[in-house]
């Protein structure tokens, strides 16, 4: 079979479209999830929802798990002579609701609810 120079130059162009054409770029490893040991427990937090106004902060708690949970409302003033507020702990036992509530004298900064299983 002869080779002619139609088709030898189609192969010439097939092959340095094909060696020019850009491979698949490798992308960043995607974490798989990480499934629960056997040693670290499953933590029931009650769902809470923090609403400010203005200087006061106030969280309603609600807990939808057959565990009691241990809930602390937590505010950081903005000013610095302003004194954070921590707000005494409270039980909410199984489908119970609680609303913590605390105040800086001025503006704040940041308000946030711990959670400590009973």
């Amino acid at each position: 079979m002869r080779t002619t120079w139609c088709s030898a130059s189609v192969l010439v162009s097939l092959t340095v479209l094909l060696w020019a054409t850009p491979t698949a770029v490798s992308q960043p490893r995607i974490e798989e999830p990480k499934s629960r040991s056997q040693s670290q427990p499953v933590t029931f937090e009650a769902d809470c929802r923090i609403v400010v106004e203005g200087s006061r902060a106030t969280a309603y708690c609600h807990n939808p798990y057959p565990e009691t949970d241990r809930v602390q409302l937590h505010v950081e003033c903005e000013r610095w002579w302003d004194v954070d507020a921590d707000s005494a702990p409270v039980s909410i036992g199984p489908a119970g609701y609680a609303e913590l509530a605390e105040r800086c004298w001025k503006e704040i900064r940041e308000v946030w609810v711990s959670h400590r299983p009973q």
